[in-house]
């Protein structure tokens, strides 16, 4: 099984991760669109024309799944995505949002998904009387693509958006941008032993996995790093570099157009 996978950098590595985990014989198509990161402080017209031709990209990449990695596009345009790909689409508010157990829900994420509610609106569909507060977080993504962000620095910055979620006494944190999950260790330090950090993507591998299982059948078993491929829009090399440092491997990577036809440059 093909899985095509997208994200505007980096964070998609996490969902990456825990998916090779729980579904070993399948390879993907990674996407990130990192001539236009970060997209969090994008327009919803902005994301809707970007979600617009990456849709139009991976409809020529021969996949059998789609992940939708970038929780900013989930939020805004998962709806175009799904209408564009003729194949499941896995995405990961909803995928969170479904194994919520608490009362009192803290959700860190990107100011365009913190705009739409898309989080608060999908817990409040599954748990209605739930409590819920999201904490915009501009400046995580830049820091984050660094390969060695400042600790000390995005530990204050982690203290400030933390600070309103904690004086609610959360129950548990969503970390709802797919690059968040690579702070856990900083932001576990920060946080009280009763708050639950939850990442989307955990939720995501295991509806993954349980719709791979119901056809393994269909499709030839693979090692998942054989026939994968990593695309970005900008800069192959030092996302290379990346991979190896968050991935444990030294892929190639090709440079792509988005343009309508997703023509490979």
């Amino acid at each position: 099984m093909r899985f095509g996978l997208f994200d505007s950098g980096v964070g998609g590595f996490t969902v990456l991760k825990k998916v090779v985990e729980l579904c070993p014989d399948t390879s993907f198509v990674y996407l990130a669109d990192t001539a236009r990161i970060p997209y969090g402080v994008k327009t919803a017209y902005e994301i809707t024309q970007i979600a617009e031709e990456i849709s139009s990209w991976f409809a020529n990449q021969n996949i059998d799944v789609f992940l939708v990695a970038c929780n900013t596009t989930n939020a805004i345009a998962l709806d175009l995505i799904k209408n564009k790909l003729n194949v499941p689409v896995f995405d990961l508010i909803e995928s969170a949002a479904s194994i919520i157990q608490e009362s009192r829900v803290g959700v860190l994420a990107t100011p365009s998904t913190v705009k739409t509610k898309a989080y608060t609106n999908k817990i409040l569909g599954f748990k209605p009387n739930t409590f819920v507060i999201e904490q915009a977080c501009p400046d995580f993504v830049p820091m984050i693509e660094m390969i060695k962000p400042n600790s000390d620095l995005i530990s204050n910055v982690a203290i400030g958006y933390l600070r309103p979620l904690l004086k609610q006494k959360i129950e548990s944190l969503i970390l709802g941008c797919s690059h968040y999950p690579l702070i856990t260790p900083l932001l576990t330090d920060l946080l009280p032993s009763n708050v639950k950090l939850i990442d989307p993507a955990e939720a995501l591998s295991l509806k993954l996995k349980l719709f791979v299982d119901s056809k393994k059948s269909n499709f030839a078993k693979k090692k998942h790093f054989d026939n994968s491929k990593f695309y970005v829009t900008s800069d192959p090399e030092n996302f290379s570099i990346s991979a190896k440092h968050w991935l444990k491997v030294f892929p190639e990577v090709n440079l792509v157009s988005l343009q309508k036809k997703g023509c490979v440059s």
